[in-house]
């Protein structure tokens, strides 16, 4: 998905041009992966325009960040009022927004300590992630998610995203739309960047932090979401064949926001379109995100830049 430009991005605590946020090749994040980051969207409304759940992505920033000691020069609300002043000096939504903190250029080696932690931002236009009219056809990556005690699955740090890039570019060669991986015991664990849920004779299924998920945002909504609709919720560990005889199976994220499933390993799921429950679920999100229905649990922060195309479900 080729990057479209805008004009500022905020580094440090500054707006600059976006051609001038350039870093040195031998800064340690170059070298070593040693990068936290975070996915935003800000959704198009009526009236404006709405960052979606963003203190919670940016509490996650920084509890990123302090797993991989790495302390950030700002606090929450610092960092919630950047995203907000840079949307609104480059006037694009709806928009993705992606800040990133990670270690810059000070000294060579593992060692990360004494080399200075950088803190931009970027927003952009970005429409659909997840490829698939009516539902994507996924498959089971031979890769697996990172073992417990190897790489904390819970900081979103942009080294874990090696593993992401070897099950997404296994998936596109073999003619997927995205790979589903395991975890290191053969539960079901997510997508290169996205939750998974299925649903079982009207239950709502989704694998635990355990079995080496990230704690997405979007993943926290739809749990929000399906217990608002009165449906059962449960988290528990997913075999593999499992997904297979699933009534519904989608995936979520803050890029693919809520994404039906077509598909595993050529296994049609259910009747090969999005099932009655993943239809209720999105049709809430999408709807409390583009302002069409109630902001009942206050994920929305507004931002005073007019919408540059129409809003709909």
């Amino acid at each position: 998905m080729p990057l479209e430009t805008t004009a500022n991005i905020w580094h440090n605590g500054e707006l600059i041009p976006w051609e001038k946020a350039q870093i040195h090749v031998m800064s340690h994040v170059v070298h070593y992966g040693s990068s936290v980051f975070e996915g935003i969207r800000c959704y198009a409304q009526e009236n404006g325009a709405g960052v979606f759940r963003l203190s919670e992505h940016m509490q996650r920033l920084i509890h990123s960040a302090k797993i991989h000691r790495m302390p950030l020069p700002y606090n929450l609300a610092q960092l919630n009022d950047a995203v907000v002043e840079l949307i609104e000096a480059n006037g694009v939504t709806p928009c993705y927004i992606r800040p990133i903190a990670f270690r810059g250029y000070g000294e060579i080696g593992v060692n990360p300590l004494k080399s200075p932690v950088e803190v931009y931002m970027a927003n952009f236009p970005w429409g659909k992630y997840v490829a698939g009219h009516g539902g994507a056809d996924v498959c089971i990556s031979s890769w697996n998610r990172l073992a417990p005690n190897t790489m904390p699955s819970l900081a979103k740090a942009g080294a874990n995203y090696m593993n992401s890039q070897l099950i997404r570019m296994e998936a596109d060669i073999n003619g997927y739309a995205e790979g589903i991986a395991l975890d290191v015991n053969g539960y079901v664990s997510e997508g290169s960047g996205e939750n998974i849920f299925i649903v079982r004779n009207g239950v709502l299924y989704t694998p635990p932090l355990a079995n080496s998920a990230l704690s997405g945002i979007t993943r926290d909504s739809v749990l929000t979401i399906a217990r608002h609709l009165g449906l059962t919720v449960i988290e528990q560990s997913i075999p593999r064949e499992l997904l297979y005889i699933s009534d519904e199976v989608f995936f979520t994220g803050t890029a693919a926001e809520v994404s039906p499933i077509r598909s595993i390993d050529r296994i049609v799921i259910g009747d090969g379109k999005a099932g009655e429950i993943t239809r209720k679920i999105a049709d809430e999100f999408f709807g409390i995100a583009n302002g069409l229905k109630p902001d009942k649990f206050g994920w929305l922060t507004p931002v005073k830049v007019g919408s540059q195309e129409a809003v709909s479900a």
